[in-house]
């Protein structure tokens, strides 16, 4: 055991309290991240209605104008694309600048920032009434989730110096990120159900606009609490002494560090690729006018009773307008059912992976045991969806087959915040992490995104086309990630260093 390693002992109250708001601070990462695949569909469709009457109105026929924006249209592409890879770049460079603040300015101080950043744009988003004004916000939510990601690992891992308990605070805080998942799930069904009986908001009833401004109810304890907690004290011991070297993205590319940066930034982005190239998409591949069956049929079963009980109480049948709200809120609520089981899935796979991180010393064996599985089923289970969506009786099996791909793939997320803090030192922890989890993740990663909409894009929606692709790319990230898995150095077990 290193001298510095003060040995393991039992948390006290301040401790506990640190791993319930970094628990809190991780699920609303993912919480904010996985509302963009639920939302994405009805927001377009809803927020391009002013632009097709535009369209009509300046001569082009109705069915040309409105065919451009339905999934697979033209505009729709353009939006799908824009929405996924901008944000995720915004967040990227800026989420980069914010892990060299970090260094600099300490752990605490930049946390506290990116909850009120991130706070203000889940909200606002909401109220938007132009697909610019969704980028430009979700832009500001994707930037404060990459900045507090890094600047929270980095503050655990150092508040928590003792290997082994170290291992099980960022594992096990890290496990109930994916809480953010399956609560975000629930909360657009629950929204997409109870939709016309809340306050309108411009003009309308939509379930995704609740949804989007639901992300600020995680943020709320955290910018209350946050604050007052303390600073890192091997940042601020560094700090007073006068010996805490200034941070540069250049240093990350010194000869003791480059293979270290190079590599864990290729392999983040693999990680992130199976998701947001496969998995992620799948709302889009089973939702919309030729989607699963089964959710068209049940979207098409809720307009029917919608219209029987306002005739049965003697009201005005719901406006063409309403029934298409009915029907898109619908089909929101049988789609994150879905992405529920998804992220229960890989729920049990970062349980699993913080129980194994303290028993498996390597740490390439630890992500090899995620990557290989997920390299051979992702892909095959994207290649089945595409085969099944007309079949009534497949949803259940989708299901079961979501919850898997999720067990393997996002448990590979909280791997990454186990093992940066270890390769790099204090004065550039922010920094180099930033730079895996932005630049690999956020980057190259959600651009997996960009890539399967813009392959998988066609005259009429063809979402079977999307789950091929999807596996394709899948399957292409996976490989990157396991190859180069072979050269991820291993880390030093000192985090003081």
């Amino acid at each position: 055991m290193n001298s510095t390693d003060p040995g393991p002992r039992r948390l006290n109250s301040t401790e506990w309290l640190i791993c319930v708001i970094a628990t809190i601070g991780f699920l609303f990462d993912i919480y904010a991240l996985l509302m963009l695949p639920l939302i994405i569909k009805p927001a377009i469709a809803a927020l391009s209605a002013p632009l097709v009457d535009q369209l009509v109105a300046g001569g082009m026929a109705r069915p040309d104008a409105i065919s451009l924006w339905i999934p697979g249209g033209k505009e729709y592409v353009k939006w799908a694309r824009v929405l996924f890879f901008v944000p995720a770049l915004a967040g990227g460079v800026f989420g980069l600048l914010g892990g060299y603040l970090t260094d600099r300015f300490g752990r605490r101080r930049i946390l506290t920032f990116s909850i009120f950043l991130y706070a203000f744009g889940a909200f606002a988003s909401g109220l938007v009434t132009s697909l610019p004004q969704l980028l430009f916000l979700r832009c500001l939510v994707f930037v404060g989730v990459c900045v507090e990601f890094v600047a929270a690992v980095a503050w655990l891992a150092e508040l928590f110096p003792h290997h082994e308990q170290r291992e099980k605070v960022l594992g096990y805080t890290q496990a109930f990120s994916s809480f953010g998942g399956l609560l975000v799930g629930a909360v657009n069904v629950f929204c997409a159900k109870i939709a016309l009986d809340l306050p309108a908001l411009q003009g309308g009833h939509e379930a995704w606009r609740y949804t989007l401004i639901s992300g600020v109810i995680p943020a709320i304890p955290l910018i209350f609490i946050r604050p007052f907690l303390p600073e890192s004290p091997a940042w601020a011991r560094r700090k007073a002494e006068g010996t805490l070297k200034r941070p540069s993205i250049a240093a990350l590319f010194a000869p003791e560090l480059r293979r270290t940066t190079v590599i864990t930034t290729f392999v983040f982005a693999a990680s992130y690729g199976i998701a947001f190239g496969a998995i992620q998409q799948m709302p889009q591949i089973l939702g919309g006018p030729k989607g699963h069956v089964q959710v068209r049929s049940y979207a098409k079963g809720v307009q029917e009773k919608a219209v029987a009980e306002a005739s049965a109480a003697g009201k005005p049948a719901p406006s063409p307008g309403q029934l298409r709200q009915i029907a898109g809120n619908a089909s929101d609520a049988a789609v994150a059912k879905v992405t529920i089981w998804q992220e229960v899935g890989g729920l049990i796979g970062r349980f699993l992976l913080a129980v194994l991180a303290v028993r498996i010393i390597s740490r390439r064996t630890l992500l090899s045991i995620f990557q290989i599985p997920a390299l051979i089923y992702v892909p095959l289970f994207f290649w089945w969806v595409s085969t099944t969506l007309d079949q009534p009786d497949s949803l259940g099996w989708i299901k079961a087959g979501i919850f898997i791909a999720g067990f393997f793939t996002v448990a590979q997320f909280s791997f990454w915040g186990n093992y940066i803090p270890l390769v790099f030192p204090v004065h550039l922890r922010g920094t180099g992490e930033s730079f895996a989890a932005n630049i690999g993740g956020r980057v190259l990663g959600t651009a997996a995104a960009f890539i399967t909409i813009t392959l998988s894009a066609s005259a009429t929606p063809n979402p079977a086309k999307m789950a091929i692709v999807g596996a394709c790319v899948a399957a292409g990230y996976a490989l990157m990630g396991v190859i180069l898995t072979r050269f991820l150095p291993e880390p030093k077990r000192d985090i003081t260093e």
